[in-house]
């Protein structure tokens, strides 16, 4: 793959290796201009999300909420900034890069710099944890999520080595 000069001098400021990125096939993505504020977590933290995806989230969460099922954005749109700051923060807290690499993508290389990238939750279970899988919001999203455009990014054993993550899901159009 050929990578911007950008991302290159982003992963050697990090210390990941071009040949690790290489290896697990991962894309760079292109940090999105248009976004639309879709709601407040907790904290006040904005969730924005590109419009076509905004508005794909929207009537996928009413569906959801008509059926009878509980879904919430935990994460949406992600800067390059923010996802080097999320980054650096897993160095100083000691996690070897391989570590880090299981769960966050690199700057320049995660969805959520797109705009079309949501990580799902619901109350019965707890954030970005696998027993999200165990919930009736996972069953309604993997029967319903592509009707709405959306599929879930990174199942078991997928392609680009990352941890098996129910709640992420990408908005990919139609």
């Amino acid at each position: 793959m050929i990578y911007s000069i950008d991302a290159i001098a982003m992963l050697e400021r990090l210390g990941i290796s071009l040949n690790l990125v290489e290896s697990r096939n991962l894309a760079e993505f292109t940090e999105a201009t248009s976004l639309v504020q879709l709601e407040s977590g907790f904290g006040g933290r904005e969730h924005l999300l590109d419009p076509r995806a905004a508005s794909a989230w929207q009537r996928l969460s009413t569906a959801a909420e008509d059926d009878g099922i509980s879904i919430y954005l935990i994460s949406a749109f992600r800067s390059i900034q923010r996802q080097t700051e999320i980054i650096e923060n897993k160095i100083r807290q000691g996690l070897s890069i391989e570590q880090i690499l299981e769960f966050s993508a690199p700057p320049f290389f995660s969805e959520h710099h797109t705009g079309c990238a949501v990580d799902v939750g619901t109350s019965s279970a707890t954030d970005l944890e696998q027993e999200f899988e165990n919930t009736d919001a996972f069953l309604w999203l993997t029967k319903n999520a592509s009707l709405f455009g959306y599929e879930m990014s990174y199942p078991l054993n997928n392609l680009m080595g990352f941890a098996y993550e129910p709640w992420h899901w990408r908005f990919v159009a139609k």
